[in-house]
């Protein structure tokens, strides 16, 4: 429960500490798991002391035992390893100061440890932190590259190196972070983070020699991981050697075998390129050169053609056609017309004979009323009637002269 002060009631410091040491107390003991830092151990005295530290936080916290507790585990536990104490935490009021009371010490083994990493593997990997889809692509050829390496390092030596081999114009930005160890997964997260923040920075290895299983559990934290998925330049994974397999590896955007193949991935090789160059000159060159030798053939072959070699044939030869279509032309109107001529002739000829006309011109000759209707019968006119008689060089009167049937010239 909250207790109650105020600036007129405040309550002792002595009253703080145990109020402090008995919400504890009421804590209980616990399994505790962490890495031990430091380690003392001094002739005779019965107590063991010892720092316990989280290696993916800034946090740590004072161990104590008995001398017979330690023992059993003294062959195998040192600076640096990683247990499992079960302790019960205290108080110590008249310092104000916290830690644990171990009761049992028990070495984390290799294989738990791998135990633990496949499990925390297969809960990223459930996240989507591995996926194909996040890696980012490596640029061509990058103008400043962070690397993140341990200070005078073997693995900084070979980056360097190679990569400075390879492109000697390629700059670097070196932050040297202990590379195992408590410290190593704070600062190389922070190197990354910092690394990450700088906009001239194309591109970061994470790089380390090889070690055992415990050297490199700080490429596997989740910390880091999770560092190195949220950067948005590309990181590059070069830790340990070829068998080595940390989650850093995976998580990666691209993972080399060893430091040295890092910088071969990286940085292209400034010989290779240039001998590329070449063939691409080369391919160039002879690309222009059969193009041109294409077009030399086609213009020859296009200039022996009769066409260009004589224009003026197919002149020729179309006036040729041209007066020969002319010539048919003419042919075929004259023919059109000797048949249109005599079609007109036979026509004009039946229409002659067809004619009252040429009946007149045999004599005949055609009466007419008045009105100018033919005579065709004598009951047509009767005694006296005038009618005209039309014959072939013109016409005259005539009278109808008594009966029916007979008639007379007027004129």
């Amino acid at each position: 429960m909250a207790v109650s002060t105020s600036p007129e009631t405040p309550i002792p410091v002595g009253e703080v500490s145990r109020l402090i040491g008995g919400w504890i107390e009421r804590l209980g003991a616990v399994w505790v798991e962490g890495q031990i830092t430091q380690l003392s151990r001094r002739p005779g005295a019965g107590v063991v002391f010892l720092t316990l530290r989280d290696p993916s936080y800034d946090i740590s916290v004072s161990v104590t035992c008995y001398r017979q507790v330690f023992d059993k585990v003294a062959d195998v536990v040192s600076e640096g390893a990683r247990v499992v104490v079960h302790a019960k935490p205290e108080w110590y009021a008249p310092r104000g100061q916290l830690s644990l009371r171990a009761a049992e010490i028990k070495p984390v083994g290799v294989g738990e440890l791998l135990a633990r990493l496949e499990q925390l593997k297969k809960s990223l990997a459930a996240e989507g932190l591995f996926a194909a889809d996040r890696k980012k692509p490596l640029p061509f050829l990058p103008q400043l590259i962070g690397l993140v390496c341990g200070r005078a390092s073997a693995a900084e030596r070979d980056v360097l190196e190679n990569a400075r081999h390879r492109w000697p114009a390629v700059r670097f930005a070196v932050r040297n972070v202990p590379v195992q160890g408590v410290h190593a997964v704070p600062q190389v997260v922070a190197a990354v983070q910092e690394l990450d923040a700088l906009p001239d920075v194309d591109v970061i290895i994470v790089a380390r020699g090889g070690g055992s299983v415990e050297d490199l559990l700080p490429f596997s934290d989740e910390q880091l991981v999770r560092a190195v998925s949220a950067a948005v330049t590309p990181v590059v994974s070069a830790i340990g050697h070829e068998p080595d397999s940390p989650l850093l590896d995976l998580v990666a955007d691209l993972r080399a075998s060893t430091p040295t193949d890092a910088a071969k991935k990286v940085v292209p090789d400034v010989g290779e390129e240039l001998a590329r160059v070449q063939q691409l000159r080369e391919r160039a060159r002879r690309a222009v050169d059969g193009f041109v030798q294409r077009e030399e053939r086609g213009l020859a072959a296009a200039l022996h053609r009769p066409c260009i070699q004589r224009p003026q044939r197919m002149v020729e030869d179309r006036e040729e056609q041209v007066t020969a279509m002319l010539e048919r032309g003419r042919r075929t109107l004259g023919h059109l017309l000797d048949r249109a001529d005599s079609e007109l002739t036979h026509t004009l000829a039946r229409v002659v004979a067809l004619s009252p006309k040429a009946t007149l011109e045999r004599g005949y000759a055609v009466l007419q009323r008045p009105d100018g209707a033919a005579v065709r019968s004598p009951q047509e006119v009767g005694p006296d009637d005038a009618l005209r008689a039309r014959v072939a060089e013109g016409e005259f009167r005539v009278r109808v002269d008594g009966a029916p049937g007979a008639a007379t010239a007027a004129e």
